[in-house]
């Protein structure tokens, strides 16, 4: 589901330059105190801890997007908190507004499987799915225009 999810990104927003990743990469970190995993020229994975995940797609012209996975059966207010300070550094929209459509939509996902909630001018997007190792709560935030 993770790499569903890393697919969907990186599909969505296209390539980037190298250097509005990078600039999106340290806001990312700076914000998040998250460990740089993976990385290429338009997309990188960030480490919290054995059950936290982030995923950053840089969208150059394009909409970019940061997406949380969170393993277990809710996410703990803590994860939302991460997801409002990660899309905040890439979005620019203030991290209550990202958490708090993080909020609606995980709720609503957790009767309709997916749900989307406009905020701000971005969109929130979560999943919530049963993977191989259990319950997963997948949310990424997501530019709503190009910036070209």
């Amino acid at each position: 589901m993770r790499a569903l999810l890393a697919l969907l990104l990186v599909t969505a927003c296209g390539p980037a330059l190298a250097d509005d990743c990078g600039d999106l990469i340290g806001r990312v970190t700076a914000e998040t105190r998250a460990e740089v995993g993976n990385r290429s020229l338009d997309y990188a994975t960030f480490t919290l801890g054995a059950d936290t995940t982030l995923t950053l797609a840089c969208g150059g012209s394009h909409p970019s997007s940061v997406g949380a996975q969170f393993r277990g059966e809710t996410p703990p207010d803590s994860y939302y908190a991460l997801f409002g300070r990660a899309g905040q550094a890439v979005t620019g929209v203030a991290a209550g507004v990202i958490e708090a459509a993080a909020h609606r939509a995980r709720d609503a996902a957790s009767r309709l499987r997916h749900s989307n909630v406009d905020a701000g001018g971005v969109r929130v997007t979560c999943s919530v799915s049963q993977a191989e190792k259990g319950p997963l709560t997948l949310c990424a935030v997501i530019e709503s225009a190009d910036r070209s």
